[in-house]
């Protein structure tokens, strides 16, 4: 408030850019722009096509490289939504340039590359956050809040299932780009929902069974069902799956001691609709075109995005501290190893665990005879 005029000066807006214009960079703009508080000042993207099209929808200016868009922007932030493999580098040149960074999962391609991104934005003093979405979902939020209320009682088991027919970029299946399989892609949804509702406690162990039952053409799993042993005595069990038809199946259900709830994220609150000439949208991962589909409603919002941003706005305004960082995402890449390695010898894997693996799937890769 201005002792002389009695008016208020408003924040100036945080200026982003995002790496990455398909779907998952498409969301982050969405979101960012959702908060009211966030301008798109660029977008970097292979192809002029998609740089055009994005910057159509969203503004700000087009840019081939990252090295282009630091030194012609003046940021507060970038947001990581390409693959795997380039995440360190960009990160480690946006925190020498004072730019924050919100990461996709996974957090890096292995344990080293995260380590270098947590080091290099924790020098330059900006916040590396980590965009694990579902922690936003406002059905799982609900969720945690029946945990942490007692209602019910202590946990015993948390199961997660996410499952689909698989990507549509060809990427995820190349394990130079990707790092990993469905495991590595939406297993580490699972398990950071898991860690969240049980508020960090640490894993004790991890048990993994891999396989490649519908793209059978590629070397990376497509079906993943992961045990977890809690220091507290919780069970979870992260079941994911690139195998799966129908669309996208996206649960929780934990069972306590003194109760149990369950929650149906992609189909819960969407539309049935039936259709003979097929629809414009229905939602992510739908592989037909006509007949029957679950229609999404308010997606965005629906699945934890608009939150998610919501709340890396608060903590780059320095209103809140971070609910997702990048040691929690180095934690769910630790896991995620682990998890490989498990899988690639048939035993249960303790941690902490310290790999110097390239890609968390190299263990597996190996056993398999793909590499």
């Amino acid at each position: 408030m201005s002792g002389s005029t009695g008016t208020t000066t408003e924040p100036r807006r945080l200026r982003a850019a995002v790496i990455g214009a398909a779907f998952a960079g498409s969301l982050h703009a969405e979101s960012l722009t959702a908060t009211g508080d966030v301008d798109i000042a660029g977008v970097v993207s292979a192809t002029e096509a998609s740089r055009q099209a994005f910057v159509e929808r969203f503004g700000g200016r087009g840019f081939a490289t990252v090295d282009e868009l630091l030194a012609a922007e003046k940021l507060d932030v970038i947001s990581l939504a390409l693959p795997n493999r380039f995440h360190a580098d960009i990160a480690v040149a946006a925190a020498e340039h004072g730019v924050a960074v919100i990461s996709e999962k996974p957090l890096a391609m292995n344990l080293a590359e995260a380590d270098r991104m947590i080091a290099a934005c924790e020098s330059a003093g900006v916040p590396l956050l980590y965009a694990e979405q579902l922690c936003f979902a406002p059905r799982y939020v609900r969720v945690k809040e029946l945990i942490a209320s007692g209602s019910l009682g202590d946990v015993i088991q948390i199961n997660h299932w996410e499952r689909h027919g698989g990507p549509h970029a060809r990427w995820f299946h190349d394990p130079a780009l990707s790092g990993g399989g469905v495991l590595l892609d939406m297993g580490c949804h699972g398990i950071e929902v898991a860690r969240w509702l049980l508020d960090k406690q640490p894993v004790k162990s991890v048990h993994a069974r891999l396989g490649i039952h519908k793209h059978t053409d590629g070397v990376v799993d497509d079906h993943a069902l992961v045990t977890l042993r809690f220091s507290g005595g919780s069970l979870a069990v992260v079941d994911s799956s690139w195998a799966a038809p129908g669309g996208i199946d996206e649960r929780i259900e934990i069972l306590g001691t003194k109760g149990t709830v369950s929650a149906d994220l992609a189909r819960g609150q969407s539309l049935l609709v039936y259709s003979d000439v097929g629809i414009d949208y229905a939602a992510e991962k739908v592989e037909h075109e006509r007949g029957w589909f679950w229609v999404a409603h308010n997606e965005a919002h629906t699945w934890g995005w608009h939150g998610e941003f919501a709340h890396f706005v608060d903590v780059l305004r320095k209103r809140t501290e971070p609910i997702e960082t990048g040691r929690d995402g180095r934690q769910v890449l630790e896991i995620v190893m682990a998890a490989y390695r498990s899988a690639a010898e048939g035993r249960e894997v303790t941690l902490p665990y310290h790999s110097e693996d390239s890609t968390p799937i190299a263990p597996w890769l190996l056993a398999t005879g793909a590499c």
